[in-house]
């Protein structure tokens, strides 16, 4: 039926979501508007905490074209609801990239395909829609302007910061990102995008792209005072003290709403300086003056938020930042692109190529993509330094995306709109309350069906009965489970680690796998030169420190170092790539390049000059009388001009540049690269015997190698011929000079913190946007990669020319013992070898950006496998970072990352954990950051998430036990009609539990990482095992009581007149005259009694609860808390033996006889026994170690060891436990079973030359691999 059609938007992005159409139902907004008066406002409420609901109950299902309402639901494992209003907007046009001046009257007819965006014609306010925008709006001028057209209705709504315009021709929602929309060409960009938009094609742009803006509102404190008052337990907390204060209970309810009003202050706060934070960020230069060309030639300044894609703008020569993402269709800019790679290194932008005419047909003129002509395009935010002209040219680009569309736009969306972080501990802390609501219902209906029996009035059977619901719900339990973290946070905040998102503070305890970046984090920014070793006559010399000597300055050696870079003076300093910089700074020689006025005057741009210090050139022998003095000028000058440079490729992991030395006719080429790339350009004679021992040597140590190579050039190769010789012709059969071998020197701290995580059982993985070798190298110098350990790198290429995509794969360099390379072990530990010596991992996969994307494109389930075993992750841009994070976490991994760039924002977001090591960008996304500048803070901040969240559970448990122990009581005690007075629930509530909860999360963390880790939630074995066992036990004692105090010869129903303490011999009836008459029936010996055990069953649970080492140090270290406890059992002990009559009077207790005190003494003892015995024996010693025992990440061993004869009784005591629990089938994390597959996969990990292709599978178009020998 089309009524019931389903839409999918963004089919196959990261925002994939399914749509569904809406539209208002009168009589069902007139029945919502009945129910919500009816309820008091509790209907809407609910509405407004599930949208599905709010929509279905107010509109009916309709096309998604007639849609007033989408309802729109996330394909993700969350599967969120969100709704959006449709509007409607009038425009002249229907098409943003038609021209309005060259339209006909009529333009197109709504339905054709010409005009995707239009909406049949109809009156401007069809079907209840309001139109927008309203009168004096830019449209309306616009339609006034062009008034021979038919206004057009477009549709429209906005989500997340996009805007969905209906599109007829796909008949579905579609966003607008800008001119790659358009799958325009290269040559179509220079043809017919570079003259400019006039003004009424701009405005007309503008009502489809908005404004060039990315706007980070900053809501009102009032807006986020309501939306954190109407979460769930705020509202119940409200009903709690609402019922309480009809109760009298005036107390307690003021406690909780001083409390509530803490935590929402505080909580409303944070979110408010964030939000400040991000705003200020953004607002940082977005908006700037720019130039623009205006059709008929002429250049227009205006305010950067006017632009729209189409538009071209003047790049300024001094420089600017960049307010939107723009293609480059002539000169260069030199750029710093820190804000999305997190690599402060000047990048050269080159002008887009236009294809001449032979060429429009073939490969050359292809679809412009941001992707792929990243070379050429200027992103938002990022800041061109400078910019290089032709003669009486000007830089200019064309406005490819503005606002959220742009790079820098979607990296706020990422952090202002990121995916909720599932964590097991909140989704089984509700499951946890429903039981515990399902108790109180079930006490509810008891409680009202007893008081029906018993005749009570309706007020007292209404409140007593809701009151049972509140005792076990405690009111409490938000303000008590925050306690924990507030502790945590203020301790990271005294080793220098600030957090703004402290919930995340718990799910660091369960990080088990930590994504590093290299630059600034992990190791110092840039490279030193450690050192050369120059080639002679096919032999290598000795390495040597250094290159800056007398008798090498003329050297073809010294001259690749000098020549052979991508360096550009900026404002009078050297920049660009750190490795370029230091090897050139080796060689002290000096960089001229030519003014702006110089380039002014010619042609073409004037050659770079290289010339080294006079003090390092040979003294010339003095000049002869006879001698011309310009001949003997030129002659003592030793210059190099580089001609032409072929920059650095990736793919070919070289770079080349075509110089000439001063005086001379023929030029000369310089390589510098990978080694083994540049010595198989070489002639075999000029490359020494033991090349790959030396490489070898030098890439075991962690240094990354740089060869260079020399050749000179013919001599009918002119200037000329030499722009447009392709490097081809100039790489080959050429001379091998050497290697250079450069140091990035790690941080001091990075091995120890890395050897810690590995001992810990914590995987670590480098994501940066550095070079594979680079990254390589380091991760072998700091111990990411072990120096025996094989390293596969897999090379994914996409499909091309009718061939499917494939990946081959190849070693990076060959480990120090080979013969270990068939044992495959991702290892897993299972509970039964947990004393084993942990199994190396022997291999380790890299791949770069590029690889990543066509992997997780055409090879899903490899991903996977991928990722598993993936520890250097190279040249990787900030979104893949993110989806690298995703991919993880998709095998079930908790993930944190480390980061110090804006380029990692949206990847710290994503993470389970992400700690920002700046103090700038990144500090904004990240949920923590350190002021430490080294990775010393992810040990601390995952000890401090261990302690929290083990705080979490202990609290957790107590709670329970809390509400638990009271609703027994209190159930107990409604089974003779009488209840706990107010001030003995004021007494336990404030006196016992608050201070009991607030003291016990304060132990500190213990001092190191141990291998295991906490229980990642509630409902696990032992912490199931653990509360049920509590709970039966203080059910039994406090029945045995309440049962034994009735069998008592002296018991008897308590009045005024009773004395069974014969404490005086006569009644002073004054006193009695005084006594107030107990409606409640509060003072009886059951509720003595019961009011005795309970208060010190609360002690009891909260010792044995608060657990210690290995996560948190021990509780005895934790004085308030042993002080409170050593307090209120004196206390206790003191009220209960020596009875004092102002306090009797006040808790509303009774006295009885000593006798009993004594047996009420022991049944608390033996209660405590029986507790401790339970939670520290039973359960920590033996259903811990060998049922509950957590599976350690990287340690699963498939092969079994001898069994030893304890392990052999552990084992068997192992089998007939697990049927208490949780059975131990498999292993529940995805990746362990990925690791069990693998481990028995005998084409796994794949052999070196082998390629890996896609097939597509014809029933549902996935993609399966099969290896084939290369």
């Amino acid at each position: 039926m089309e009524k019931e059609d389903l839409k999918v938007l963004n089919k196959g992005e990261e925002e994939e979501m399914e749509l569904q159409g809406y539209r208002f139902c009168r009589w069902r907004l007139v029945l919502v508007g009945l129910g919500v008066f009816c309820t008091g406002g509790l209907l809407l409420l609910l509405l407004y905490w599930m949208p599905e609901w709010c929509v279905k109950s107010t509109c009916t299902r309709t096309t998604a074209r007639d849609a007033e309402v989408v309802l729109l639901r996330s394909v993700d494992e969350f599967r969120r609801w969100f709704l959006a209003r449709v509007r409607v907007m009038l425009a002249p046009g229907s098409n943003p990239f038609h021209s309005l001046e060259t339209q006909t009257t009529s333009p197109c007819s709504p339905s054709s395909p010409s005009c995707p965006f239009s909406s049949p014609a109809s009156p401007p306010l069809a079907n209840g829609h309001t139109t927008h925008p309203s009168d004096g709006s830019p449209a309306q001028e616009l339609i006034r302007r062009f008034a021979e057209y038919q206004p057009t209705q477009i549709r429209y709504f906005t989500f997340h910061s996009t805007t969905y315009y209906w599109n007829d021709e796909l008949q579905n929602f579609q966003d607008l990102s800008g001119l790659e929309d358009l799958q325009i060409s290269c040559s179509a960009l220079h043809s017919e995008h570079s003259a400019g938009l006039t003004r009424n094609q701009q405005e007309y742009r503008r009502l489809f792209f908005g404004v060039n803006e990315i706007a980070v509102k900053v809501p009102s404190v009032f807006k986020l005072l309501i939306k954190e008052v109407l979460n769930p337990f705020y509202i119940f907390q409200l009903f709690s003290v609402i019922l309480w204060s009809a109760d009298e209970y005036y107390y307690y309810a003021v406690a909780i709403v001083f409390m509530s009003v803490i935590s929402t202050a505080t909580s409303v706060y944070t979110i408010k300086k964030q939000y400040v934070m991000l705003h200020d960020m953004v607002a940082a230069h977005s908006i700037v003056r720019v130039s623009v060309c205006r059709a008929n030639n002429d250049i227009e300044e205006i305010l950067s938020t006017d632009l729209v894609p189409g538009d071209v703008m003047v790049i300024p020569s001094n420089g600017t930042i960049m307010p939107c993402d723009a293609v480059l269709i002539s000169g260069t800019c030199i750029v710093n692109e820190s804000m999305l790679t997190g690599e402060s290194v000047p990048v050269t932008k080159t002008n887009l190529p236009n294809p001449g005419p032979e060429e429009m047909r073939g490969e050359a003129d292809s679809a412009y993509n941001t992707e792929d002509h990243k070379r050429h395009t200027l992103f938002c935010g990022t800041h061109v330094i400078q910019t290089r002209f032709y003669t009486g040219e000007m830089v200019k680009a064309v406005v490819v995306r503005t606002g959220f569309s742009t790079a820098k736009g979607q990296l706020v969306r990422s952090i202002l709109y990121p995916k909720p972080t599932d964590f097991k501990l909140y989704r089984d802390a509700y499951l946890f309350l429903l039981c515990l609501v399902a108790v109180a219902g079930i006490g509810f209906i008891y409680s009202i069906v007893l008081s029906i029996i018993n005749k009570v009035p309706a007020k007292t059977i209404i409140i007593e009965s809701l009151d049972i619901i509140t005792i076990t719900v405690p009111p409490a339990l938000p303000a008590a489970m925050t306690a924990g973290i507030v502790y945590a946070q203020r301790r990271l905040k005294q080793i220098g680690i600030f957090c703004i998102s402290p919930q995340r503070i718990n799910i660091c305890g369960q990080i088990n796998l930590v994504c590093f970046d290299k630059t600034g984090t992990l190791t110092e920014d840039g490279l030193d030169l450690w050192g050369v070793q120059r080639v002679e006559n096919g032999s290598f010399h000795l390495s040597e420190e250094n290159a800056y000597k007398e008798n090498l300055v003329k050297s073809q050696f010294v001259a690749c170092m000098a020549t052979c870079h991508s360096l550009t003076k900026i404002e009078g300093q050297l920049s660009g790539d750190p490795l370029d910089l230091k090897m050139f700074e080796a060689t002290g020689w000096i960089l001229e390049e030519a003014t702006e006025e110089e380039t002014s005057l010619h042609n073409r741009i004037m050659p770079t000059v290289v010339r080294p210090p006079k003090q390092l050139l040979p003294q010339e022998p003095a000049m002869s009388q006879e001698q011309d003095m310009e001949l003997y000028e030129l002659s003592s000058v030793y210059e190099i001009g580089i001609v032409r440079q072929f920059p650095f490729s990736s793919a070919l992991q070289r770079m080349t540049v075509v110089a000439r030395l001063l005086g001379e006719k023929r030029m000369d080429a310089y390589t510098k690269g990978a080694p083994e790339v540049v010595a198989g350009l070489c002639k075999r004679d000029t490359v020494p015997d033991n090349f790959a021992e030396v490489l070898e040597g030098y890439t075991m140590q962690g240094f990354r190698v740089i060869a260079l190579a020399h050749r000179r050039l013919e001599s009918k190769l002119t200037w000329h011929k030499v722009q447009n010789v392709n490097r081809d012709h100039i790489e080959t059969n050429m001379d091998f000079l050497g290697l250079i071998i450069m140091q990035n020197k790690l941080k001091a701290e990075t091995p120890g913190v890395l050897q810690d995580l590995y001992q810990a059982n914590i995987r670590t993985v480098m994501v940066t946007g550095d070079n594979m070798l680079t990254a390589i190298s380091v991760a072998r110098d700091c111990g990411m990669i072990p120096p025996q350990d094989m390293v596969i790198i897999a090379d994914a290429h996409p499909p091309h020319d009718g061939q499917t995509a494939k990946i081959t794969w190849r070693y990076a360099d060959k480990p120090i013992k080979t013969s270990r390379l068939e044992e495959v072990n991702i290892s897993l530990e299972d509970v039964c070898h947990e004393d084993e010596p942990k199994a190396q991992e022997l291999y380790h996969f890299a791949m770069n950006g590029k690889s990543f994307a066509i992997i997780s494109e055409h090879f899903p389930d490899m991903l996977q496998k991928l990722v598993l075993q993936g520890t250097v992750f190279a040249r990787m841009a900030p979104d893949q970072k993110t989806e690298l994070i995703e991919a993880l976490q998709g095998v079930d991994y908790f993930v944190g990352m480390c980061g110090d760039g804006a380029n990692d924002c949206g990847a710290l977001k994503r993470a389970h954990g992400g700690i920002s090591l700046s103090e700038l960008e990144a500090s904004v996304a990240s949920p923590f950051t350190s002021r430490t500048p080294n990775i010393s803070c992810v040990p601390s901040l995952i000890r401090e998430g261990r302690a929290a969240l083990i705080t979490s559970f202990c609290v957790f448990k107590f709670m329970a036990l809390y509400s638990i122990i009271q609703y027994i009581s209190v159930t107990l005690l409604y089974s003779i009609l009488s209840n706990l007075g107010d001030f003995q629930f004021l007494f336990i509530d404030i006196a016992i539990i608050l201070l009991i909860v607030f003291t016990m999360s304060l132990n500190p963390a213990w001092k190191e990482l141990v291998p295991r880790r906490p229980p990642s939630g509630l409902i696990s074995g032992s912490l199931l095992f653990s509360v049920l066992t509590q709970i039966l036990i203080c059910l039994g004692f406090q029945t045995l009581t309440f049962l034994w105090v009735q069998q008592q010869p002296w018991y008897t129903i308590w009045t005024p007149l009773t004395d069974v303490c014969n404490l005086s011999s006569h009644i002073n009836m004054s006193d009695l005259n005084n006594t107030q008459v107990d409606d409640h029936n509060i003072q009886n010996f059951a509720n003595t009694s019961l009011f005795y055990v309970s208060s010190f069953q609360y002690l009891i649970v909260a010792i044995v609860f608060s657990k210690g080492k290995p996560f948190r140090q021990p509780s005895y270290k934790n004085w308030p808390f042993v002080v409170s406890v050593l307090i209120l059992y004196f206390f206790l002990l003191f009220i209960m033996f020596h009875p004092v009559k102002t306090i009797d009077t006040f808790l509303e207790i009774v006295c009885v006889p000593f006798d009993w005190r004594v047996k009420l003494f022991l049944i608390i003892i033996v209660n405590a026994a029986v507790s401790v015995v339970v939670e520290t024996f039973i359960l920590d010693l033996i259903l811990w170690k060998l049922v509950f025992s957590r599976d350690k990440q990287g340690s699963f061993s498939i092969t079994p060891a001898a069994p030893t004869p304890q392990r052999g009784i552990d084992l068997q005591a192992y089998k007939c436990l697990s049927w208490l629990c949780c059975p131990r089938k498999m292993p529940k994390a995805r990746y362990m079973h990925l690791a069990q597959e693998l481990s028995v996969d005998p084409d796994w990990p794949p052999k070196p030359t082998t390629t890996t292709e896609a097939k597509p599978r014809p029933e549902n178009g996935s993609t399966y691999q099969f290896m084939i020998n290369s």
